[in-house]
């Protein structure tokens, strides 16, 4: 296999920093992060903040970090926190709810991994010493899960306005927050009030290779500083990795449509195929197929890379995409003959 020609489809974290940002962390200026003074870690923060409407923000390594951090601040051990059965805080993060912060989950079968106000209100404990504490909702928007599913913005105000209602906190894991916005048109200053706390990625569709950001009040967020630094995520003079991520902000929200636009093509062609069984609908950068029930997610895999082409399984018969920064549009015509002329066993 030429690694040259590599189209590669795992995700988008594979992204590689532009020119542009290389030279943004290059000339970057920094301090000690642990101390509270680098400037572009400061920078980055307050930018991040001020566009959702929050009043302060915290970087971190992770997306898994930020909604750690996050579950525990909000949180007592024994609590109860409501989100979807395919949550990234669920599926992905390493039984970490249980172990940071001693809370148990409970899960809704959600629509593609969108949950509604209805069902959060039907999985509220009551005030009853024999179950756990109702305390937090976690939406996932974009969904992984569900394939890049985006929440409808009555929808999620309606969650916001239960959550309001019952006392409950709400955290929105935001990994691909800026993709949901893209698609439904919305502004972060219109989500940003809905939850007490976001966690934004901007090492996914933004391009960044590393970091993300947790949003909240000033106090939650002091709170949560020393959390990040039990858990070992202070960092020194990462403001060379902020300076990606100001970067990121400032020259790569606008062009998520692109992405979803290559997404939406090979949507369209995987119908056609006749080694697929289902597409999951397409709605941002993430395609999820299934195949025909008689062949293999593993075997499907080993083709495809010998021609060059990544993807990754996603269960049973199943295989995801995402399109990307470093997946440009001759690249989508070469995954599309690929795919079109791929001799599968019947």
């Amino acid at each position: 296999m030429n690694s040259g020609n590599l189209i590669d489809l795992r995700s988008d974290t594979v992204t590689q920093p532009t020119p542009g940002m290389l030279g943004a962390m290059f000339n970057a200026r920094v301090g000690d992060d642990v101390f509270g003074d680098d400037p572009t870690i400061i920078e980055l923060e307050t930018k991040a903040a001020r566009l959702f409407k929050k009043e302060s923000g915290l970087f971190c390594p992770s997306g898994t970090m930020t909604n750690q951090i996050a579950l525990k601040a909000h949180t007592q051990p024994g609590d109860e926190v409501i989100c979807d059965e395919g949550s990234h805080i669920y599926r992905y993060e390493g039984g970490g709810a249980a172990v940071n912060s001693g809370v148990s989950l409970r899960l809704i079968k959600g629509d593609r991994g969108r949950i509604t106000a209805g069902q959060v209100e039907a999985e509220i404990n009551p005030d009853d010493i024999h179950f756990p504490v109702s305390r937090l909702v976690v939406i996932e928007n974009t969904s992984n899960r569900g394939g890049g599913s985006c929440y409808s913005s009555h929808n999620l105000l309606d969650i916001s306005r239960l959550c309001r209602q019952r006392q409950l906190r709400i955290h929105l894991d935001g990994a691909r927050i800026f993709n949901a916005l893209a698609a439904t048109g919305t502004t972060p200053s219109e989500v940003g009030p809905l939850f007490d706390t976001i966690s934004v990625c901007l090492s996914k569709g933004l391009g960044a290779p590393v970091g993300s950001l947790l949003l909240g009040d000033a106090g939650f967020i002091r709170k949560a500083r020393r959390i990040r630094k039990v858990f070992g995520g202070g960092m020194r003079q990462a403001g060379y990795l902020a300076a990606a991520g100001i970067y990121a902000l400032d020259h790569h929200v606008d062009r998520l449509r692109d992405d979803h636009k290559r997404a939406n093509q090979l949507e369209k062609l995987l119908h056609h195929l006749p080694y697929v069984k289902e597409v999951m609908p397409v709605e941002t950068n993430i395609i999820v197929f299934r195949l025909q029930d008689h062949l293999s997610a593993d075997e499907f895999l080993t083709k495809l890379k010998q021609h060059n082409l990544l993807a990754i399984g996603f269960g049973p018969g199943t295989i995801r995409m995402v399109t990307h920064l470093d997946f440009n549009d001759d690249m989508l015509r070469q995954t599309m003959e690929i795919l079109g002329n791929l001799q599968v066993n019947r």
